[in-house]
């Protein structure tokens, strides 16, 4: 819910208010999954995306009992939320777009080149699976305790960020949802309030599926290639190895103790 807040509220402002741009776009989705993360951290992880939480449980042990309402949490966050957005923004989409058209569906769900450029559905899922898997694979570098993790409680700083580079180099040809939930949920709430073309893109075709399905093939891509190409050479012992002050290692298979000492 707090991550749509702020993403799909600034999408609003851009397109219906005209304050702003890609820039800001990018900016406000990043702080969103920071904010989000620090608000849902203790009680559930932080988990924001089903595309996250399926890897986790493909990947990383996370509890498959787990998944499906978790599933569900993050889409009826986003739900909620597109209905906020879409209330206090009721006369500024009204007075831009008074038939609720293409001009501002994209301000609550993707399109394939963003509604104007000439990028097809698979182009857009061929995109959707590297921009998800980008993520799926930093995230996991970013929390994984034999790595070298963001210390002081700066994982969720860091992984705005990330979702902020993602924003910058990956949003031109789907508009970089990498998310299930930040996509269906706010499209289900368009498509109540109005927005007849809610489930189909600018050529007519139905395109809802595409921002989940392809995020649920990039996230565990991406998890995997993290343990494949990271993951599985760190070990504890490396990490003690790694942290040892120089000129201590070979102390001990030297004999020397504390009470030779």
């Amino acid at each position: 819910m707090i991550l749509i807040l702020f993403g799909v509220g600034v999408v609003a402002q851009v397109v219906g208010g005209g304050l702003g741009d890609h820039d800001s776009i990018s900016w406000a989705w990043g702080l969103g999954v920071t904010m989000g993360v620090y608000v849902a951290a203790r009680i559930s992880g932080g988990h924001l995306n089903p595309a996250v939480t399926f890897s986790l449980a493909l990947f990383k042990g996370f509890p498959w009992i787990k998944v499906l309402p978790y599933i569900i949490a993050q889409f009826l966050g986003a739900f909620v939320a597109a209905l906020i957005v879409r209330w206090n923004y009721t006369e500024v989409l009204h007075k831009v777009d008074p038939g609720l058209t293409m001009k501002t569906q994209g301000v609550f769900s993707t399109l394939p080149g963003n509604g104007a450029l000439p990028i097809g559905t698979w182009g857009a899922f061929r995109d959707q699976i590297i921009g998800t898997a980008i993520l799926l694979f930093v995230v996991l570098a970013l929390t994984d305790l034999l790595n070298l993790p963001p210390l002081a409680n700066l994982a969720p700083l860091m992984i705005g960020l990330l979702v902020v580079g993602i924003g910058m180099a990956w949003g031109t040809a789907a508009g970089y949802a990498i998310n299930p939930a930040r996509d269906f949920g706010p499209r289900v709430a368009s498509y109540l309030t109005g927005y007849e073309s809610a489930f189909r893109d600018q050529y007519g075709n139905l395109y809802f599926w595409v921002p989940i399905v392809a995020p649920l093939i990039g996230g565990p891509l991406g998890a995997w290639l993290y343990q494949v190409l990271v993951g599985r050479y760190l070990t504890a012992e490396q990490v003690e190895e790694a942290s040892t002050p120089v000129g201590t290692v070979g102390v001990k298979e030297s004999g020397t103790s504390e009470n030779d000492a």
